[in-house]
């Protein structure tokens, strides 16, 4: 996660636009090889949405090759076309120089993004004018249904590329995308908290559980980003980190409503998965 001031403001379609935090010293990201995590963003107003897609989807390229993949909503009955890296085997070896052994889970769908981005467009009239923070947006399937939903999407996730490809992914099916926050909980600074604006009343996480040392850190977080009667939305597919998650959260006063989707998933290997999207708040609901 990096540092600095920054406000929002709004750009010509609507979204808000992260102006760019001091980051010197330190590694961010954009679209165009930058070191600003919204220099692109900027920048790209002046081009089509196609034009940003073909730029972004080249710059990945040269990191990766992509593959194009139909995601099928079942709920909504949308399909998204989504792009993500063809092969995870090259990205794990890239994992294991890794000093915090961050593993690629961006880089593939889950079901509990599909899930989640089905039950925002079930509560579009919730979302749409709303200031919305995604954790960990990965490939950009449930910041897709966000957008379209018509919210003020702020996207954040610790791995660069799930930032260019959840711009990629989203400008590609919407015609929009959300500024990006680069974000480590495990070592927020809060400088960048305070770049993201005010608390948010609209919080969402789609399987971002997968290892014990990230339940104090995310439970430390949405103490910040949550709005005092605000949600936070957490998809999982009964990983039991998640279970330990949601057990602490009860004891720090979040009270959970849950519904439940089982699918059908498009992905392969999913089959008979059941997820979970909890609604976290403390006390009555905005």
């Amino acid at each position: 996660m990096t540092g600095g001031n920054a406000e929002l403001e709004e750009d010509h379609a609507g979204e808000p636009a992260v102006e760019a935090p001091d980051t010197r010293g330190e590694s961010t990201l954009d679209d165009t090889g930058g070191s600003d995590p919204n220099e692109g963003h900027r920048k790209s107003r002046s081009l089509s949405p196609a034009a940003t897609v073909a730029r972004l989807r080249a710059r990945l390229m040269r990191q990766f090759r992509l593959v194009e993949m139909p995601i099928d909503l079942p709920r909504s009955g949308l399909t998204y076309r989504i792009w993500q890296p063809a092969a995870i085997d090259p990205l794990l070896d890239a994992a294991a120089e890794d000093p915090e052994e961050n593993l690629p889970y961006w880089a593939t769908t889950w079901p509990s993004g599909m899930a989640l981005a089905d039950v925002v467009l079930a509560w579009r009239d919730r979302f749409e004018g709303r200031r919305v923070l995604e954790l960990g947006c990965g490939l950009g399937i449930t910041a897709t249904a966000v957008l379209a939903a018509g919210a003020r999407l702020v996207v954040t996730d610790y791995a660069r590329e799930a930032l260019l490809l959840c711009r990629l992914n989203t400008l590609q099916n919407v015609g929009r995308a959300a500024p990006a926050l680069p974000l480590n909980w495990r070592s927020p600074q809060p400088a960048l908290l305070r770049a993201a604006g005010a608390p948010f009343p609209e919080v969402l996480a789609a399987d971002v559980l997968y290892e014990a040392r990230d339940v104090e850190p995310l439970l430390d977080l949405i103490e910040h980003v949550v709005a005092p009667g605000g949600t936070l939305w957490l998809a999982e597919p009964g990983r039991l980190t998640a279970q330990h998650f949601l057990q602490a959260a009860a004891g720090r006063g979040w009270h959970d409503d849950s519904l439940h989707h089982a699918g059908p998933w498009t992905t392969l290997g999913d089959a008979g998965v059941v997820v979970h999207i909890h609604r976290l708040h403390r006390g009555e609901e905005e």
